[in-house]
């Protein structure tokens, strides 16, 4: 999804709403107002308050795993990929509260949020599972990508409310997540602890 400039302050805009308050609280007069443009370009570029929000929550799960798998090279190991990817998100959410708060308030209830689970990060997990780096069934699946999705956003809560660092909280998941499936704890730890590269813009 390609956004305009506008678009794109509408959208920064309605995720810093939609972070402090439900769809349904939402109006356009203070959509225009924090995004900085006249009410009729909001008329112009949206069909519905709930509209924006799903394409709110597509683009948000689109840009982030896109830019999590470019930020991986072919040669590097699924485990070492997941692990980073667990640290991007939580990371991300100490840099950019509003975008922290708005995952945390609806990416267990929200379906298309929820796909945020099931590109890059299950293709890391399977391809764990097929180089034997990680052990479980593969009808486990969906209960290791539930794990992984629900301590991202535990730790997500943990960083935004200020309890861990987001340096403690991403190393902590991703070393626990690597242990819960199947990584030896020693490497668990070296692998969650490396240094973090920047995230692609």
């Amino acid at each position: 999804m390609n956004l305009s400039t506008v678009q794109k302050r509408i959208h920064e805009a309605a995720m810093r709403l939609f972070a402090e308050k439900s769809v349904g609280e939402v109006n356009v007069s203070e959509l225009a107002q924090i995004a900085g443009v006249a009410r009729g370009t909001i008329y112009n570029n949206l069909t519905s308050i709930e509209s924006l929000f799903e394409d709110v929550a597509s683009q948000l799960s689109a840009e982030m795993n896109d830019r999590v798998a470019r930020s991986a090279n072919p040669e590097m190991q699924p485990t070492e990929r997941l692990a980073n990817g667990i640290r991007f998100y939580i990371r991300r959410a100490h840099e950019e509260p509003y975008w922290g708060s708005f995952l945390v308030r609806y990416a267990a209830s929200n379906t298309t949020l929820q796909q945020m689970w099931t590109g890059p990060p299950m293709h890391d997990v399977l391809s764990g599972l097929a180089s034997q780096k990680y052990s479980f069934r593969q009808e486990q699946l969906p209960s290791v990508m539930s794990m992984i999705g629900g301590s991202v956003l535990v730790a997500t809560m943990l960083v935004i409310q200020g309890h861990k660092t987001w340096r403690d909280a991403g190393s902590d998941t991703a070393e626990f997540v690597l242990r819960a499936l199947g990584v030896p704890a020693d490497e668990a730890q070296l692998i969650a602890t490396k240094e973090l590269p920047l995230l692609p813009i």
